[in-house]
């Protein structure tokens, strides 16, 4: 098979599978094997997918640069510019399309198990697979227009997803919340992308970062815009305000945490491999304009060390196991960000793949105890499940350590990585992100172990949950003497499996990844951006990964993550009573918190309240008084004169006679009297 062949395969392979299941699952071929022919369709394609994309990387490993970069069809050709189909395949694309398949196959597994009783099951298979097809094709893609495609298709789908089980309220306004949150980030995505082809006349990546007039665009001011910023800053920034959007950075972030009314597979799969990532790696792809654009990389780490510290800081007051890991999500998201705003785009794609594993893996896990504990998502009411639950247990603890980076594990790789490269930043902002990126480290490691020891130690509060009058149900938990009990081995399997890259592939990649040529010629550095020389000097001093783990028992990052682990501990398996106490002293900061800063209350009074008042302005003003009032009142004007006019018009030959000689009379005797006037 050529090598586009096979591109094409990796691609709609997924594709095929989701038609498959959505159209004729229940029908066609349910009549012949029942639900399994959903799974089975749709984990083919993925499986495809992935071993197409290991055979595309061995080829692309060995190669540096450009694989393959060919348009596959031309949609349409306006005033002289194309807009194509097309792929390119680097080592960027590579990563991206191998943790994208990967997770998703295991998405796809575990699903098996989660889903098993859902009347929805060949519908929510149909959709995952789809969702991966959207995300293979955005980051496959070597244009603005496929881009824009695939950065569309992925949110429709997470709409479809967020909103799965759509006879529940929560449900359908939290799928809405993401539709429209995400439609302000995608405006102004469009206004970059317009700006892009309005003063490069194409849609071509290669063509774009080769442009002639690269450099002069960057020095070049759209006055009409506040600020005057120039074409590449303005572009970047329009660019990046669909990454806030797609990518949850602050203040788009508010739809990430709704999300979690979807089902759990899903949500391991918007927050680990697909949805979030894809502004992550947009710009990392868009690192030649980036580049030439100090503003726009100030701009991008201010908003990600927000990002990182102080949606960090909501989850420590979660109870809902899966919210905690989703505000884990949007820090760990801000952490990548930060590294984008300091010129450390391979840093920022290596905490991506990273985080992929071990975030899939915490949610994977926490969709296990949810199962285990009979659908209950509350924390306050688990406690010594480690003793049922043995393999998530395990797994769980291996995620949470790589999550707070843990040296040798492969969280400590990405995240202690950007940590330094920030320090060795010079960009506007990079001060404050410092302090926020190490800050966030102490509450890391804080919330992620408070999580740890509510659900898998501690006493057992199972007895302690409100129940309805038959002791339990599907939304209460667990019933009067019952136990939590260990998930299918269709749910352990992908614990597993994701559970040895979050150890082992940081460790393995780090050094060619961020030190060696895996991204040369594909993502592009400015010489005044010395972040990443400052990390690849002091990787040398400690003599590769495993120099660079063990010094770290020596360094500001590991003690503030182990002084996290220690305070969860003290405050919640020894001395419970002190959270207790603490809230009780700062009610005020603790609403805070618990209202998520009130950006949601916010959102409603001043976007979502001027919204309608602008819109009841239209009405009253431009529907009711000009269109009504005026172009209405002028037909009914009109009418009037014409009521007047037809008592005139009877078609009476005698009376028109009678009309004309009244005139003549009136004629004659105005002119008579108009003459006597003049004589004298």
């Amino acid at each position: 098979m050529s090598l586009k062949g096979l591109l094409l395969l990796i691609a709609l392979a997924p594709l095929a599978g989701a038609v498959i299941a959505g159209m004729f699952g229940t029908r066609f071929l349910g009549a012949f094997v029942g639900r399994s022919a959903a799974h089975s369709v749709t984990i083919l394609g993925v499986l495809v997918s992935f071993v197409g994309s290991v055979l595309v990387a061995q080829q692309a490993f060995a190669a540096p640069g450009a694989l393959f970069n060919e348009a596959l069809y031309t949609w349409t050709v306006a005033d002289g510019v194309k807009f194509d189909i097309g792929f390119l395949i680097d080592r960027l694309t590579v990563t991206m399309m191998l943790v994208v398949t990967f997770v998703s196959l295991m998405v796809h597994v575990y699903t098996i198990g989660y889903m098993a009783e859902d009347p929805g099951y060949q519908r929510f298979f149909a959709y995952i697979s789809l969702f991966t097809f959207s995300m293979l094709m955005l980051v496959m893609s070597n244009n603005f227009l496929q881009l824009f495609f695939g950065w569309e298709a992925v949110g429709l789908v997470s709409y479809l997803l967020i909103g799965f089980w759509y006879t529940r309220p929560t449900a359908i306004y939290a799928n809405l919340k993401a539709f429209l949150v995400n439609r302000v980030g995608d405006f102004g995505f469009l206004l970059g992308i317009g700006l892009v082809l309005a003063y490069f006349g194409s849609m071509n990546y290669t063509e774009v970062f080769a442009h002639p007039d690269l450099q002069k665009l960057a020095g070049t001011t759209i006055d009409i815009l506040p600020g005057s910023p120039t074409v590449i800053t303005a572009a970047c920034i329009g660019l990046f305000v669909g990454a806030m959007g797609k990518s949850a950075q602050f203040p788009l972030h508010v739809w990430l945490p709704d999300s979690m009314e979807g089902p759990t597979p899903i949500s391991a799969l918007i927050h680990a491999a697909t949805m979030v990532t894809a502004g992550i790696f947009m710009v990392a792809r868009m690192s030649p304009l980036f580049e030439l654009s100090e503003a726009a990389l100030s701009f991008v780490i201010v908003i990600g060390a927000i990002t990182a510290l102080f949606m960090g800081f909501l989850g420590i007051v979660q109870n809902d196991i899966k919210r905690v890991v989703a505000y884990s999500t949007l820090s760990q998201l801000g952490y990548m960000t930060v590294a984008l705003g300091c010129s450390a785009y391979s840093v920022a794609i290596f905490h991506l793949m990273t985080h992929a594993f071990f975030k899939a893996l915490l949610f994977l896990g926490a969709g296990s105890v949810i199962m285990g504990m009979h659908h209950n998502q509350d924390m306050r009411y688990m406690g010594g499940a480690w003793k049922y639950m043995k393999v998530t247990w395990i797994t769980s603890l291996i995620g949470s350590l790589a999550l707070i980076g843990t040296p040798f594990f492969s969280g400590f790789y990405s995240k202690d990585s950007i940590i330094e490269a920030v320090r060795f930043a010079s960009v506007p902002g990079a001060g404050f992100a410092y302090v926020c990126v190490l800050a966030g480290v102490f509450v890391t490691a804080f919330y992620s172990f408070r999580m740890y020891f509510l659900v898998f130690h501690g006493r057992e509060r199972y007895e302690e949950m409100p129940h309805d009058d038959h002791g339990h149900d599907e939304h209460h938990g667990l019933g009067h003497g019952e136990k939590p009990h260990e998930s299918p081995w269709v749910v352990g399997v992908p614990l597993i499996l994701l559970a040895i890259p979050s150890v082992a592939i940081g460790f393995l990649t780090i050094e060619p990844m961020l030190f060696g040529d895996y991204f040369k010629d594909v993502i592009f550095v400015a010489e005044s951006h010395k972040a990443m020389a400052g990390l690849a000097e002091v990787f040398r001093e400690h003599h590769g990964a495993v120099g660079m783990a063990t010094h770290a028992l020596a360094t500001v990052p590991f003690w503030l993550a182990l002084a996290g682990v220690v305070t969860a501990w003290l405050f919640y398996l020894v001395k419970p009573e002190i959270p207790a106490a603490i809230k009780a002293r700062v009610m005020p900061v603790f609403n805070l918190l618990d209202n998520k800063y009130y950006l949601d209350r916010f959102n409603e009074a001043v976007f979502a309240g001027g919204a309608r008042m602008f819109g009841r302005g239209l009405w009253k003003g431009g529907d009711v008084a000009i269109i009504d009032g005026l172009v209405n009142g002028s037909a009914r004007l009109v009418g009037f004169v014409a009521r007047i006019t037809r008592f005139f018009q009877t078609g009476h030959v005698y009376q028109y006679a009678f009309v004309m000689i009244v005139a003549v009379w009136f004629a004659v005797t105005k002119f008579a009297f108009l003459g006597i006037g003049l004589r004298k």
